[in-house]
C-alpha cells in the first residue's frame, strides 16, 4: 500500500520522535469509531485477533511504508483484550501489543520518586520480570525526566528505537514500558533523544542487575527472586563481628588478581571457584572478614573497579549474580563477613554510563568546576539534587538487602567533602557561605548513614578519608558524619615511613611511631595497609623494608605485630599476609610459589598466629576504640629505638604487655615496668625460629620481679630478640605453658 500523507503524531512515530506514543500506538476510541495502531517495520500485515476468541477482527491497513499499521475495527465501539497477528517473511505469529498494557508506577512511587525518598528503587526502575493481566513480559522504568524521547532497544527488536518507544510519567521524569513476551537474559539499552534532537550513545540501565562481559556494554535482564540464603545463624549474629569491641581483621582482595584461572583462554577464577578457594584460605589466616575491591560492574579493568558503570551489577566477570550471592553465602556459612569496596565519589565518563544521560547533566554538575575529577578524569554526582542522591542511597541499601553485605567501605570520602580537593585556586566554587565544605555531599553523607544503620543496625560503613575532616565516624546526632569506621591513613603513612627507614636513622623519627596515639581515639579507626600501599611504583611491603634478605623478614615482621597489637581494627591487602616481593599489578595473579620459600612461608605462619592472638586476647580488640584499652609503658627509649605498651580488656586488670626492638641488635637484659607481679607468658615472638627468625627470646615464660620501673611496683627483666615485637601476658591458672 501507497504511504498515506501522516499527520503530525504518525509522522513522529515513524521518525522516532514521538514522546507520547500512548496517545497514538495501541487501541483508542475516537468519537464513534475504536481504532487499533502498530508499528512493525519487518510486517507485511497486521490483524487484530480478539483474545477470548482468538478471532481475527480486523486487517489494519499499512499507511507508511517504514511499517506503520492503523484502522478501524468495524462493528467495535467498546475497548477488548486483543493481540495483534504479523504477516511477515518467516510466517505468521500473534504477539502482544506493549501499548494496551497500563502503567507501571503507582501513585505513591511517582510521589516518592519526585520527592527522592523513594527507598527501593530497585523495585521500580530497571528491568523486572513481570505478570499483567496474565501476559508474561518485562517492565522497564528509566529516570530521564529532560528526554524527548526513551525506547528500550535489544536484540528482540533490532536495536530499533522507535519500535518500543516508552511512556512520560511527567510527575517525576520517569519513561516507563511493559514489553511482552521477553524474559531472563534478553539484552537491552535505553536509546533516549534528548531535547535538542538529538541521540544520546546508547545508555546502559542506571538499575541493572546484570551486564554483558566487556567489550559488550548491554545490560541483561536478570530475576533476582529465586536464590535461597542459607547464612542465618550469622545473619542473627553479625552484628557483633563488627562491633568496637569485636576483633575486626579485615582481609582486602581483588578477586581478578587474586589466583587466575589456569584454564586455556580464562583469565579468572568463576565465582564458585573463588568461594571452593578464597574462603578456605581466609578461614585458615583468622581474617574476619573480607572486603572486595569494587565488584561493581566496570568496564576497564585497570580502574581495578573504582570507575564502575553498573552500581547494581555485581561483575560478570566471575560470573552471574545469584553466583556472587552464593559466594557471599558461602563466606557467611564459614564465619567470615563480606565488606563492598563502594564508589559514590565519581562516575566515568563512558559514553554508555551516566553522564549527559538524557542529553543534559543530569548525575553530574554541569560546571567543570563541581562536576569533573581533575585527578582521575571522571564525573561527580550532583548530591544537591534528591534524585541523584536517591540513587545512591538506594544503592548502598541495595548491597545489605539483596546480598546479604556486612558493610561498605566508602571510597575517596575525602573528594566529596571539600569542593577543593586536588584544585587550585580559581578552579572550584565556594558554598555559600564562601567555604570549601560541600554541603551537600556532608548532607548525603549523613543521610546514607543514618538510612544504612537505621535499617541494618548490624552492618557497618568504613569511611577512606585521608583529612582531619572531625567525627568522620561520630554519630550525626553528635554532629558527625555517622560512619561505623575511618581508616587511619595517618598511622599508616607515619608507621610505614618509619619502618622504611634504615634502622641507624630510626631514633631520629621515632615519633611517627608514637605520633598516633595523640589521636587514636578520636575516631573509631582501621589500620590499613591497603592496596594503595603496594601499586604505582610504591613497590611492594617487604620491598620497602631494609636491610639484607633476613633484615628484610624481620622488619615486616615485627611491623605486622606493632600493627596487631596497636589500638585499631586491622586490614591487610592481599599478598601482603606472606611477602608479596612484586608490586602488585591487576594483571596477573598473586605469586604463590613464594610460599614454597621459608621466609615467605614464615610469615604467613605470623599473620595466621597474629589473627589468633588478637582472636583469643580480649586486651587486644576489646578496646580498640577507647583510651581505656591503651596505656604506654615506656616511648622514651629513642635511642635504643624500642617501645613498650600495655593493652587492656574489658576487665582492666586483663592486660598485654607488648614490646617492640626495631633495631637489628639483641638487648639482653631490658627492663620493661609492668602493673601486676608474677609469672608472663611469651604469648609471640616475632622473631621465633618458625617465622623464619633468629629464636632469641625469653624460652615462653618470664618472671616479673618486686623492682618498680616506668612508674609501676614490677617489672620484667626481657631479653629483646633483634627487630622483633613481644607480647606477653600474665600467666593463669589455666593457661599451658
Amino acid at each position: 500500500m501507497a504511504t498515506q500523507n501522516l499527520d503530525k503524531t504518525a509522522a513522529s512515530i515513524v521518525a522516532g520522535t514521538c514522546g507520547d506514543p500512548f496517545s497514538y500506538l495501541g487501541m483508542h476510541g475516537e468519537g464513534r469509531e475504536l481504532v487499533v495502531r502498530a508499528f512493525f517495520p519487518e510486517a507485511s500485515a497486521v490483524a487484530v485477533v480478539e483474545a477470548a476468541t482468538g478471532k481475527p477482527v480486523g486487517e489494519l491497513p499499512r499507511i507508511d511504508k517504514a511499517g506503520l499499521f492503523a484502522g478501524a475495527l468495524k462493528g467495535r465501539r467498546e475497548p477488548f483484550v486483543y493481540r495483534l497477528r504479523l504477516t511477515t517473511p518467516t510466517g505468521e505469529r500473534d504477539v502482544e501489543d506493549a501499548y494496551r498494557f497500563p502503567p507501571l508506577l503507582g501513585e505513591m512511587d511517582v510521589y516518592l520518586i519526585a520527592e527522592g525518598r523513594h527507598l527501593r528503587l530497585d523495585d521500580k526502575l530497571g528491568s523486572r520480570l513481570m505478570t499483567i493481566d496474565g501476559v508474561g513480559g518485562v517492565g522497564f522504568a528509566v529516570w530521564a525526566p529532560n528526554a524527548a524521547r526513551v525506547s528500550v532497544v535489544g536484540d528482540f527488536n533490532a536495536w530499533d528505537g522507535r519500535r518500543h518507544p516508552m511512556r512520560f510519567r511527567a510527575e517525576c521524569g520517569v519513561w516507563e514500558l511493559f514489553i511482552p513476551g521477553l524474559a531472563d537474559g534478553e539484552l537491552y539499552k535505553y536509546e533516549i533523544l534528548g531535547k535538542d534532537g538529538r541521540l544520546q550513545a546508547l545508555k546502559q540501565d542506571p538499575f541493572a542487575f546484570f551486564c554483558e562481559q566487556s567489550p559488550g556494554t548491554a545490560a541483561i535482564v536478570y530475576d533476582l527472586s529465586h536464590y535461597g540464603w542459607a547464612d542465618q545463624a550469622w545473619m542473627s549474629q553479625r552484628g557483633a563481628a563488627i562491633e568496637r569491641s569485636a576483633p575486626v581483621s579485615i582481609y582486602e582482595v581483588h578477586l581478578g588478581s587474586w589466583r587466575r584461572s589456569t584454564e586455556p583462554g580464562r583469565l579468572y577464577l568463576t565465582y564458585q571457584e573463588l568461594a571452593d578457594q578464597l574462603i578456605p584460605y581466609v578461614t585458615d589466616l583468622g581474617f574476619t572478614h573480607i572486603e572486595l575491591l569494587p565488584i561493581t560492574e566496570h568496564p576497564f579493568d585497570g580502574s581495578w573497579g573504582y570507575q564502575p558503570l553498573g552500581l547494581f551489577a555485581p561483575t560478570s566477570r566471575f560470573g552471574r549474580p545469584d553466583e556472587f550471592r552464593n559466594f557471599v553465602d558461602r563466606c557467611h556459612q564459614a564465619g567470615i563477613g563480606v565488606i563492598l569496596d563502594w564508589v559514590p565519589g565519581h562516575f566515568p565518563t563512558d559514553a554508555q554510563g551516566l553522564g549527559f544521560f538524557d542529553g543534559t547533566h543530569l548525575y553530574e554538575h554541569s560546571d567543570p568546576r563541581r562536576g569533573m575529577h581533575q585527578d582521575w578524569g571522571t564525573k561527580i554526582y550532583n548530591y544537591g539534587r534528591y534524585e541523584v542522591a536517591d540513587y545512591l542511597l538506594n544503592n548502598a541499601l541495595f548491597w545489605l538487602d539483596e546480598y546479604h553485605l556486612d558493610g561498605l567501605r566508602v571510597d575517596a570520602v575525602a573528594s566529596m567533602l571539600y569542593l577543593d580537593y586536588s584544585r587550585k585556586p580559581g578552579e572550584w566554587i565556594p558554598n555559600e557561605y564562601g567555604g570549601n565544605e560541600n554541603l551537600e555531599a556532608i548532607a548525603f553523607l549523613r543521610r546514607m548513614n543514618e538510612t544504612l544503620y537505621g535499617k541494618f543496625p548490624d552492618s557497618t560503613t568504613i569511611a577512606e578519608e585521608s583529612t582531619s575532616w572531625p567525627m568522620v565516624s561520630r554519630p550525626t546526632y553528635l554532629g558527625g558524619l555517622g560512619f561505623g569506621y575511618k581508616w587511619n591513613m595517618g598511622w599508616m603513612h607515619d608507621t610505614l615511613g618509619y619502618i622504611s627507614l634504615d634502622p641507624v636513622f630510626r631514633k631520629f623519627q621515632h615519633d611517627r611511631l608514637t605520633f598516633g596515639l595523640m589521636y587514636a581515639f578520636s575516631e573509631n579507626f582501621v589500620l590499613p595497609l591497603s592496596h594503595d600501599e603496594v601499586v604505582h611504583g610504591k613497590g611492594s611491603l617487604i620491598g620497602k623494608m631494609p636491610g639484607d634478605r633476613w633484615q628484610k623478614f624481620a622488619n615486616l615482621r615485627a611491623y605486622y605485630g606493632f600493627m596487631f597489637t596497636h589500638p585499631g581494627k586491622k586490614l591487610l591487602f592481599m599478598g601482603g599476609e606472606f611477602a608479596q616481593e612484586r608490586e602488585w599489578s591487576h594483571d596477573r595473579s598473586l605469586d604463590w610459589h613464594l610460599l614454597a620459600d621459608p621466609l615467605h612461608e614464615g610469615v604467613s605462619r605470623l599473620v595466621r598466629d597474629l589473627n589468633r592472638l588478637y582472636r583469643e586476647i580480649d586486651a587486644l580488640h576489646a578496646c580498640d576504640c577507647g583510651p581505656a584499652g591503651f596505656e604506654w609503658i615506656d616511648t622514651t627509649d629513642w635511642q635504643q629505638s624500642v617501645i613498650s605498651y600495655l593493652r587492656r580488656g574489658t576487665n582492666p586488670d586483663d592486660i598485654a604487655v607488648v614490646v617492640c626492638n626495631f633495631t637489628p641488635v639483641v638487648r639482653d637484659g631490658y627492663r620493661v615496668g609492668v602493673p601486676v607481679g608474677g609469672l608472663y607468658l611469651e604469648r609471640l615472638n616475632t622473631d621465633a625460629e618458625i617465622y623464619g627468625g633468629s629464636n632469641v627470646g625469653n624460652a615462653g615464660l618470664v618472671a616479673s620481679e618486686v623492682f618498680g620501673w616506668n612508674g609501676r611496683p614490677h617489672s620484667l627483666m626481657l631479653t629483646l630478640p633483634p627487630l622483633a615485637t613481644l607480647v606477653l601476658t600474665p600467666r593463669r591458672e589455666t593457661d599451658k605453658v
